[in-house]
């Protein structure tokens, strides 16, 4: 039997999950025009705490009073781990005035940006490195317009972005939105936690108060495949339908029934209810966890030139990271 499915289930035995998971992102919102670049930086305000230490009192609770004291420190902060240069000229960031902005996740930390350029901004390197050193997998979702045109991008993944102003790469984009789908599955165990407590059954046994591994391979692979072919299939079809806006949920209800679906699927394995329907449960609450998938495309935001095959490539990128969490369970 391989460890993965071993610890797996220690996890599933310890887990206490309450809350579905929080990705840190921020959000950079930006037009180019000639030689200035203006807009905006959100940054959670845990985030923020985290960058130049906010809570001043160290309650554990952080009041506009603090954040506003702390606005040139975090505006210190911005500048020093957002860099933008107009082809080999570096621009003059500055952050500004302070807001608060409330998210469903809580509240952001809202900076105005402006960027003066040396030369007219044709194409545009973004370095990004906001929270490397305390929380590295914290990205950058870029939304940047110029003209009628808007690209998007995320920042702080792989390096330093160039974009050329006026022009979308759908290649990029796809590439992007699959690394962010194999990305978000693999960090994202609210969604691993609920797969893996219904496939536990298939490869492993709870025989005499202990677990032990299935005498067959072939009836663990056909379980493991209904159970998985269900999930996928309900959670692309709601990914889709609210990622097109046509079916949309309170993301708070969202994430209260994904986690309420983790709870149940785990329970399951320690007091048997549901023996014979596991493909059937992982279709209905996978209908939900699409959702949930949705609300984070929905941060990146869809490429407005390649919205179909953005949304493809992200949804790819989840199966394929689902796949390799899979195999792992393989017995």
């Amino acid at each position: 039997m391989k460890a993965a499915p071993i610890w797996l289930a220690c996890a599933l035995a310890t887990c206490g999950i309450t809350n579905a998971h929080v990705a840190s992102n921020g959000f950079i919102n930006l037009a180019v025009r000639d030689r200035t670049v203006t807009g905006s930086i959100e940054i959670a305000v845990r985030d923020a705490e985290l960058a130049v230490g906010v809570d001043s009192n160290n309650d554990g609770r952080v009041t506009w009073g603090e954040l506003r004291h702390a606005a040139p420190a975090l505006a210190q902060y911005v500048q020093e781990h957002f860099r933008l240069s107009a082809g080999s000229s570096a621009c003059n960031v500055q952050a500004g005035a302070l807001q608060v902005n409330r998210r469903v996740d809580g509240p952001y930390a809202w900076l105005e940006l402006e960027a003066r350029c040396p030369r007219e901004v044709r194409d545009i390197t973004l370095a990004y490195d906001l929270l490397r050193d305390v929380d590295p997998s914290h990205r950058g979702l870029l939304t940047l317009t110029s003209g009628t045109t808007v690209q998007t991008a995320v920042l702080g993944a792989v390096g330093p972005v160039t974009l050329e102003i006026g022009r979308t790469s759908r290649g990029r984009a796809i590439r992007e939105y699959f690394q962010e789908g194999v990305w978000h599955i693999w960090r994202g165990y609210d969604h691993l936690l609920f797969l893996v407590s219904l496939l536990l059954p298939a490869v492993l046994l709870r025989r005499q108060k202990r677990w032990e591994a299935v005498d067959a391979a072939y009836p663990a692979f056909l379980s493991i495949l209904k159970v998985v072919t269900a999930f996928t299939l309900a959670h692309s079809v709601t990914l889709s339908l609210a990622a097109f806006g046509v079916v949309r949920l309170p993301s708070r209800l969202t994430e209260s029934v994904i986690a309420a679906s983790i709870v149940l699927a785990a329970l399951n394995n320690i007091v048997p209810v549901v023996t014979d329907a596991r493909a059937r449960i992982a279709f209905g609450f996978g209908l939900l966890h699409g959702f949930g998938f949705a609300s984070v495309l929905g941060e990146m935001g869809l490429s407005r030139d390649a919205r179909l095959l953005s949304l493809v490539a992200f949804n790819g990128g989840i199966e394929v990271g689902q796949l390799a969490v899979v195999i792992s369970l393989m017995p």
